[in-house]
Parts: C-alpha cells; structure tokens; sequence
C-alpha cells in the first residue's frame, strides 16, 4: 500500500477500490475528498475534486473507523490468566481472586498493559472507545494517546442506603481526569451489585448532565434474572459469602431491564451491556426508551453465559453497538474479530447492519457521533483502509471474514495521530 496519510491541513483525495459510507451502499472504485482534516464529499468514478495530494489506496476498503463500546482497559493485566468458564460465578470468582491478590493501580504491571491495549486496539482499527474504570487509570492514557473516549467511573454497593454521597465522592474524584476528548461520567455495575438508593443517586446525577450518559451490565448471567425475581439463587449466596446481603432487601419481582427501567435509570444515554438473558419484551422495552444494547459475543462465551441471542436483538430494533470487554474475557481488542463472530451467529443478516453497529452505532451510544460513525460531509477523515484483495464483489461482507491487524490501516486527518500507533 501506499505511504501512510498523516495530519495536516488542504485538500487530499483518498481513492480506493472500494468506500463503505455505512450510512449508504458501498461505492466502487470510490473516492474521498478530505480538506483541513474533515471530510468534503464523497462519491466513485473517475470525476473528483481537485485535491494538491492524491493518495491511490488500491485493492482495499475505506470505512469509518470503529467504535469499541465495551472495555475494561484496567483488566489487560490480566490477559491470559482467567481462563474460560461454563458457569459465570465462577469465572467471577477466579476474576475477583486476581484482582483481590494484587491490583496497584500505578504500578508498571498495571499501567503498561492499559497502554498497550490502547496501542493495540487502534491497530486493528478502534478510533474511540467507551472504558469502564474502577481505579480510573484509563482517562490519562486515553487523552495521551489521543483516543476520544467516554470513561464510565464504575460504583457498586448492594448494602448502600444513601446513594447522594457515595456518587458525590466519586464525581470528585473522576471530574479532574476529564479532557477534551475524554468524558469521565459515572456508571453504576449491575442489578446484582448495586443497590436502589445507589441506582437513583447515580440516576440523578447523569440527568442532570448536558447530554446523559452512563453505562450499566444487565441481563448478563442467569443467575441474575433469578436473584432479581426470586431473590435467592447463586448470586444471593455469593453476596452473602461477602459479607455484603442485606435481609431488608426485596427482589423487584420482574427481569433486569423492566427493573431499570421503572427506576429511571436506563433512558435514551444508557448502555446497556451483554442483554443475553432479556425477554423480547425487554428488550422491545429498551427499543422503545432509546437505549443502546452493546454486545460482546465472544466474552459472553468466553465467561460461560453464553452466545448472545443477536436475531432477537435486531428484530426488537433496538439500537447496537460492540463491545470487545476486557482482555480478562477475550483473547484481543479487535472489533473486526467480534464483527466475525457476530456474522456466524446471525449468516442471513445484512452486512452492513453488522458494520454499522461497529461504527455508527457506537458512535451515537458514546455522543460522539456528529464526528464519527459515517463518511459524511463534515465529519472527521477518521478513517480505516482495510486490504481486502482483487475481486471482491461485496465489500462489506469481506469486513465480515475476520481481518487481522497487519491489514489494517489508520488513515486519521483531523488531528491527533496519523498511521499505526
């Protein structure tokens, strides 16, 4: 391929044999026309622009660069050592075992491999990225490398009574680590970890933002369902092995989206992560209340909940995004492979459904969306060229095959990196 596209400022024409828009069908031998870091126009044939630089990206697919929805960047210590699990409390336990014995969050241990995943996923393609963070190392090394991101300031307490100054604290602490490119918001974890009164507190505090937004695990594991409608059932019996059950507690007698959603804490800025135990009427529930499902297949499988039910997720028509989660659940950060597992769960759906939840998608889930997500006049030239070969009928199924690092490339015009990392 040709040498890589850098920053700067004028008119430059990207050419490629293929562009997917994502927003509209693909375009052959399409071009981009890029002035001052933003896209122009948009369009294919021999007629374009007039650009001072030309650069002819040949046998490959210019697409938008893709969003990663879900991680978890302060986990990548732990790559390689929490291995698959059938049941998920106990892939929690072996999780919660490590974290427990040794997590520093300014040690090099810990701090080189969230540096080195966000090299990593901008490699294989990622240009934003929506972190949840516990220890909050993740927004200086985000902002440092120059990924917009959202980081989701995670809080739990099941015995918490009195959300207000539990989420006050936190917003103290998070506040100064903001950017420009990165928000820091907090999020609460999930049903079976955070109480009511810490669930409106939080709740309270992201309505009264600009534009809301937080992050909540739900509908993960089957055992969550049960502690929810019954209040007994594992997760009862591991929180009280904590020390953390409370005997006032009430289960809300319904699943966890219906609960969320009658607490006001899942709305049009919420994503909702994993869904894989929700009833079509749920999940009709978060199409109806513009929530965002982010979906992680191959941690799902990977911490013994099982392959997310994607047909059902997009025939409720409810907004989709992709997450990779943590590299304590997955053997990397690259979207192109969690798009690959998607298209073996779902073979009949569109391609560019699939992509568009990689990329717009977690776009509008992150507000970033006026930026990223499409090739669209006036929306940044963060872009991908992705080497697919000669002869490639359908381009976006091609991004569907499983695409590795080495043939992706960053083309990024507006501002912070240009190239691989």
């Amino acid at each position: 391929m040709s040498a890589p596209v850098t920053a700067g400022s004028g008119a430059r024409l990207l050419r490629a044999a293929w562009v997917c828009p994502i927003d509209r069908p693909p375009l052959r031998d399409g071009w981009v026309h890029v002035v001052d870091g933003r896209v122009a126009a948009v369009g294919a044939g021999p007629e374009a622009p007039p650009a001072a630089d030309v650069d002819d990206l040949g046998a490959a697919v210019v697409l938008p660069g893709l969003v990663n929805a879900h991680t978890h960047l302060e986990l990548s210590w732990l790559r390689g050592r929490v291995p698959p699990a059938t049941d998920f409390l106990a892939w929690v336990g072996q999780l919660m075992a490590l974290r427990t014995s040794f997590e520093q969050a300014d040690d090099p241990a810990v701090m080189t491999p969230v540096i080195d995943a966000v090299a990593e996923m901008r490699a294989s393609g990622t240009v934003a990225v929506g972190d949840i963070a516990n220890a909050l190392v993740s927004p200086a090394v985000l902002t440092a490398a120059g990924m917009p991101a959202v980081v989701f300031h995670e809080l739990m307490g099941f015995g918490v009574t009195d959300g207000a100054p539990v989420v006050a604290r936190a917003v103290a602490r998070h506040a100064p680590l903001a950017s420009a490119g990165v928000r820091v918001v907090p999020a609460p974890h999930a049903p079976f970890s955070v109480s009511a009164a810490l669930f409106t507190a939080i709740r309270d505090v992201v309505r009264a933002a600009p534009r809301p937004l937080t992050s909540v695990h739900v509908g993960e594991s089957p055992a969550e369902v049960e502690l929810l409608r019954t209040g007994g059932g594992p997760w009862r019996e591991r929180l009280q092995a904590l020390g953390v059950w409370r005997d006032d507690w009430q289960p809300p007698g319904r699943g966890p989206a219906d609960y969320l959603c009658e607490l006001g804490v899942i709305g049009p800025g919420t994503l909702v992560v994993h869904g894989v135990q929700l009833t079509d009427a749920e999940l009709a529930r978060l199409a109806a209340v513009g929530a965002t499902l982010v979906t992680c297949p191959r941690s799902n499988v990977w911490v013994g909940v099982g392959a997310p039910p994607l047909g059902r997720f997009l025939a409720s028509g409810v907004r989709l995004a992709i997450g990779t989660d943590s590299l304590a659940s997955a053997p990397d950060l690259n979207l192109f492979a969690e798009l690959r597992a998607m298209r073996q769960l779902v073979p009949d759906v569109p391609a560019r459904r699939l992509l568009a939840a990689a990329t717009l998608g977690g776009a509008e889930a992150l507000g970033l969306d006026s930026e990223l997500g499409t090739i669209t006049a006036g929306k940044r030239a963060t872009l991908l060229a992705v080497a697919v070969g000669t002869g490639i009928a359908d381009p976006e199924e091609a991004l569907l095959g499983g695409i590795a690092p080495g043939a992706v490339r960053v083309l990024e015009m507006a501002g912070y990196h240009g190239g691989r990392p």
